[in-house]
């Protein structure tokens, strides 16, 4: 029974213990992750509840706003969920901010956001390019205040994946496992959550979807160790989405819901190389831009793993 009881103290996410097998740490890991994901989703739903039955709304009778300012916050929501996980980081794991990973200025955000924003203009126009995706102008009518907004709401929707996964993930396990155990466990906790909006994707779009979220996820990480801080990829996650679907007005990740955009552009098919449904973070085209960075990335570092230029 003592074993039973020690072995549950080890696991457990309310607690800072490290001292134990590393196999047995990185389940505790991934059970931290999943326990502090929860647990914030919770608190933000209800907070949301609350604030619609507030407002005199009853979502239980299915009462809600607007769909637009529904999505503003659910997006904006993402902020109490990183509150809620740097109470966990400090409280709990008794850890700073810069041991989480956010080190460094703003500086390195935006280097982070001009990656991402390169990258997915490079996978859009090469897509463009086989004809799989039109352009057809710029929309006459564009509310960029609501465009704006949905900026300010992906900077809590990526910094939220970034915490959780090149944060706490990769954070607690980089120092006590290979470092291939660190990346491929943020890789799979980050891939798990998007498996949801897969739903009815054919094999193909299924298959590079599936190959996308673990090359940009291993880019993330490289990107994290390569600067030492979280901040890029904060930015990177950030402005790849913010652009994906508020500019050049594309699915994001499956979701399919129209929103405001700039851009007027539609896929043609559904095919491997606009993605479909999932948009083009399932295309093949996407996958050989985010292949040809990770080796680039890959290049950079010597024989010792440290990096051979200066970020």
């Amino acid at each position: 029974m003592s074993k039973i009881k020690e072995f549950i103290k080890n696991i457990s996410p309310l607690n800072n213990r490290i001292e134990m097998p590393v196999i047995l740490y990185v389940i505790k890991v991934v059970i931290i992750f999943w326990f502090v994901k929860f647990v914030s989703e919770l608190i933000g739903e209800g907070i949301v509840i609350g604030l619609l039955f507030a407002c005199g709304k009853n979502p239980l009778e299915g009462e809600m706003f607007d769909p637009e300012i529904m999505v503003l916050i659910m997006y904006f929501g993402y902020g109490i969920m990183i509150g809620i996980v740097l109470l966990y980081w400090k409280l709990i794991q008794k850890k700073t901010l810069a041991q989480l990973g956010f080190k460094g200025n703003i500086g390195k955000y935006l280097a982070g956001a001009l990656i991402g924003a390169a990258l997915v203009t490079v996978s859009t126009v090469l897509t463009v390019l086989t004809g799989a995706i039109t352009c057809n102008g710029i929309f006459e009518s564009i509310d960029y205040v609501y465009i704006l907004l949905m900026l300010c709401g992906f900077v809590f929707q990526g910094a939220t994946e970034e915490v959780l996964c090149r944060g706490i993930v990769l954070q607690l396990l980089k120092d006590r496992t290979p470092i291939w155990v660190a990346v491929g466990a943020g890789t799979v906790l980050f891939t798990i959550p998007h498996l949801g909006s897969m739903a009815g994707a054919s094999a193909g779009i299924l298959i590079f979807a599936l190959i996308n979220l673990v090359l940009i996820s291993v880019i993330f990480s490289v990107l994290t160790l390569r600067s030492g801080s979280i901040l890029p990829t904060c930015g990177f996650h950030t402005f790849w989405n913010f652009l994906l679907y508020n500019i050049l007005g594309l699915n994001l990740s499956g979701i399919d819901t129209k929103t405001a955009a700039v851009f007027d552009m539609r896929s043609v098919g559904d095919n491997i190389l606009n993605g479909g449904m999932y948009g083009i973070e399932a295309s093949v085209v996407t996958a050989a831009v985010l292949a040809a960075v990770l080796i680039l990335m890959a290049g950079m570092f010597d024989k010792k793993g440290r990096s051979a230029n200066g970020i």
